[in-house]
């Protein structure tokens, strides 16, 4: 990659990890279901006015809407509401990529190798070291919330995957707008009208979760795949977490320990081990194939 392009790969990383800890400040100021709705509402209205249709069946938008923005997203917001910190929860939805390739074996007829057996054995270990930090006293229940917004992800992801949008930015797009609805209606059924009082820090936090992480992020992440192998692009989403961890330890002071650091060795060290291959010789349709995969496993 050239260097213009390494840096644009690692600002995209801080602005995604960074997002968790806006998500944080926003919830001082929203109801989680709403704001998730608000979060794709947003980021919708203003890009269907200069984007045409998704290009994919509607079942397909349908489905992907369901799994990555209203179930990812309102369980993600929940979990958070309930306890879970910004730092750790940047951490901990990464196995959704392991939950992928359980999913797609059982749903796509994938083959699961010993090497992603591996690891994903030893990112879900990194899992177990969290859980038993937080068994001592922690939010339990909004740890487990995350790690149902994980699974979520990677069901999304086999959805996104089946309907294969030839743009995946345009796909984002219409995901955003058909989540908003059901999620607008969630949050009127279970959190009632909400008696919303205008702040800066609340305004902002919408619109950087909407419009810089969810549009922009994924505009930049369209742009890399474009230009560069999904094996070269991918690696960089592993730098997510350690800036969520940091950003989190700097902004709201999130304690790092020594338990959550041998962790996030584990779990990204899974990750990246489960989601390579050996060297092989690729096939033409390899890079095409791998890029529409990864576009959607990106935080």
């Amino acid at each position: 990659m050239r260097t213009r392009h390494v840096l644009l790969a690692v600002g995209l990383a801080a602005v995604w990890g960074f997002n968790f800890v806006v998500m944080e400040v926003g919830l001082r100021h929203f109801p989680p279901l709403l704001y998730v709705a608000l979060r794709f509402g947003v980021a919708a209205f203003p890009a269907l006015l200069f984007t045409g249709g998704p290009a994919v069946p509607w079942r397909r938008v349908l489905a992907a809407g369901a799994t990555l923005g209203v179930a990812q997203y309102g369980l993600l917001l929940l979990g958070m509401r309930a306890g879970m910190p910004a730092g750790l929860t940047s951490l901990v939805v990464q196995v959704q990529a392991v939950f992928t390739v359980v999913l797609a074996a059982v749903l796509l007829r994938e083959r699961i190798t010993a090497r992603r057996v591996t690891g994903m054995a030893v990112a879900f270990a990194g899992l177990a070291l969290i859980a038993a930090e937080l068994g001592g006293g922690g939010p339990v229940g909004a740890f487990l919330l995350v790690v149902g917004a994980a699974f979520a992800w990677g069901a999304g992801n086999i959805a996104v995957r089946k309907a294969a949008p030839p743009d995946s930015f345009r796909f984002m797009v219409w995901l955003s707008a058909v989540a908003a609805v059901p999620m607008a209606a969630l949050s009127l059924l279970v959190e009632g009208v909400p008696r919303l009082e205008f702040s800066v820090e609340g305004g902002l936090s919408v619109l950087y979760v909407a419009l810089v992480s969810t549009l922009g992020g994924f505009g930049v992440w369209g742009f890399l795949l474009k230009r560069y192998d999904a094996s070269v692009v991918a690696p960089y989403s592993l730098l997510v977490p350690v800036f969520g961890m940091s950003s989190a330890a700097l902004a709201t002071g999130e304690p790092v320990s020594a338990v959550k650091l041998a962790a996030a060795v584990l779990i990204l060290s899974g990750v990246l081990y489960a989601g390579t291959r050996p060297r092989r010789t690729a096939s033409p349709h390899d890079g095409a194939r791998d890029n529409m995969e990864r576009a959607t496993e990106a935080v």
